[in-house]
């Protein structure tokens, strides 16, 4: 038998090692009363220099390392939002920056998708070019510059001129430039009342308001029956009625995951009543699926009657959950299921999970970006 197997340490060793065992034990619950006693503000700030600091590079390019290293237009969007809420000019100008030179496309649109040190997909994202441009005018509150809201005007143009269809009578906020025409693509996650009333502000112009009103009704549409759960895609017909669907290019039945997830944030912090309302009408679903204690995990991906599909999570998940409990005005539990979505988060690190952990707690904990959740 070789070491030390089946020796009792001598007294010294022993009384090290009990001190140390102490010691990490001591300070391991330390930083766990740390993390119970922070404010929403403090852990809202901390997840966002998280999601900076693990996915934004020197260059300003947000990397999306657990997906071969690229880069979208809603990774670029989302570092200017987190890096404006927080107040960090630096880092929104690297992002902002890189997303001018690389995606930025002459109607003022980002182009979706860069790899290889080149655009791969010249095409839109609506959601991407409105969170850019909402961050921008915070950007220009928060840091005093006029020109970041000459530049949030030009994508408000942009999203108004391309991204929008008349249905029945009303302007949508449709998924790009690319479902302008048949098959009409709509993603209900990209519908965000307080980015549409940051635009409504910034410009006075009425549309704002009527793709806001439209999209609270497309959203009402989709989850009159059920669980209150919203698909990640849905298609506009002739008629200006929306129906459920799978992906572009894809088949299957709709459902309702990371996409979809994102839709509770963003009518969470909507700052008309009608909104948190839609958002709070699941909360009843998520509660008794994963509770608020030490329960779940909760599913990533669900039929739209609410049948899990899979045993997979997610961070989002967490995070739409919260969204929920908040929009029916259960803060205490929004607040447990975004301190579940971060636990998810440091198990299984992501791009994605990172990013909705920032966004969840700046948007649901604060009034950073001027929503109505905090």
């Amino acid at each position: 038998m070789s070491g030390g197997r089946g020796r009792r340490q001598p007294a010294p060793c022993r009384h090290w090692l009990l001190v140390t065992v102490a010691l990490v034990l001591a300070a391991g619950a330390v930083a766990c009363r740390a993390r119970r006693t922070a404010s929403p503000a403090d852990r809202a700030r901390a997840a966002s220099q998280a999601f900076l600091g693990a996915y934004l590079d020197a260059g300003g390019r947000v990397v999306r390392r657990d997906q071969g290293g690229d880069t979208v237009s809603e990774g670029q969007a989302y570092a200017m939002l987190v890096a404006a809420a927080i107040g960090d000019r630096q880092r929104f100008d690297l992002a902002w920056q890189w997303a001018k030179a690389n995606l930025q496309r002459p109607d003022g649109l980002l182009s979706w998708r860069w790899e290889g040190g080149r655009v791969v997909d010249v095409q839109p994202a609506s959601d991407a070019d409105l969170d850019a441009a909402r961050a921008l005018l915070v950007a220009a509150d928060r840091f005093g510059v006029a020109g970041y809201r000459h530049e949030a005007l030009r994508i408000a143009e942009g999203i108004l001129g391309a991204e929008t269809v008349d249905a029945a009578g009303r302007p949508l906020l449709v998924a790009g430039p690319w479902a302008t025409t048949p098959p009409r693509y709509v993603n209900p996650s990209y519908v965000s009342p307080a980015g549409f009333a940051a635009l409504r502000r910034a410009s006075g112009q009425g549309r704002w308001d009527s793709l806001a009103a439209s999209g609270r009704e497309v959203l009402g549409q989709l989850t009159a029956s059920g669980p209150g759960l919203p698909p990640d895609w849905a298609v506009l017909d002739a008629g200006g009625t929306v129906h459920p669907s799978p992906p572009p290019g894809g088949n299957g039945a709709p459902a309702y995951s990371y996409d979809a997830a994102r839709t509770f944030v963003r009518m969470a912090e909507d700052c008309s009543g009608g909104g948190r309302q839609w958002a709070g009408r699941a909360w009843p679903f998520f509660k008794s699926n994963v509770g608020t204690g030490a329960g779940g995990p909760l599913a990533a991906t669900y039929d739209l009657g609410g049948h899990a599909q899979g045993n997979g999570s997610h961070p989002v998940a967490y995070v739409a959950a919260a969204g929920a409990a908040i929009g029916a005005g259960a803060h205490a539990a929004g607040l447990s299921l975004l301190d579940r979505a971060e636990s998810a988060q440091a198990m299984a690190p992501s791009y994605y999970g990172a990013a909705w952990v920032a966004l969840g707690r700046i948007m649901l904990t604060t009034h950073w970006l001027g929503g109505c959740a905090g």
